[in-house]
């Protein structure tokens, strides 16, 4: 059973930063990838961004592409999404998934790729 414990989000204004992390309890190395995914208030969860493992290929949404950045310390069992340029339409609750299993298809920006979710970290940005 992987435990994911998701860190650092609060509020910010419009244009602040933001760095999320996500500790693991058993080694990042061992995932086949993880990734970030967010919640905003009467909307369905949404893809954010993933990171491959063994190649460490990265994938982002389309709104946040040039923004955010994921990255992984495997020596700490840590992801970790920068937040940059924050906007108001960021406000959502953020969830780490990891995918602990290997398979010919994957597809980041589906949540049913992933088998272990954090209890999520709310992130709210001002005006």
């Amino acid at each position: 059973q992987v435990q994911l414990v998701e860190s650092g989000g609060g509020l910010v204004q419009a244009g602040g930063s933001l760095r999320l992390s996500c500790t693991a309890s058993e080694r990042t190395l061992s995932m086949n990838a993880m990734g970030w995914f967010r919640q905003a208030p009467g909307k369905e969860r949404a893809f954010v961004a993933a990171i491959t493992s063994t190649s460490g290929t990265t994938y982002y949404a389309d709104s946040v592409k040039g923004r955010f950045a994921i990255s992984r310390d495997n020596a700490k069992n840590t992801l970790y999404l920068q937040m940059n340029s924050l906007k108001p339409e960021d406000t959502a609750v953020y969830y780490c998934a990891a995918r602990t299993y290997d398979s010919p298809s994957y597809y980041p920006h589906r949540g049913n790729n992933y088998d272990y979710w954090g209890q999520g970290t709310q992130v709210t940005v001002s005006r």
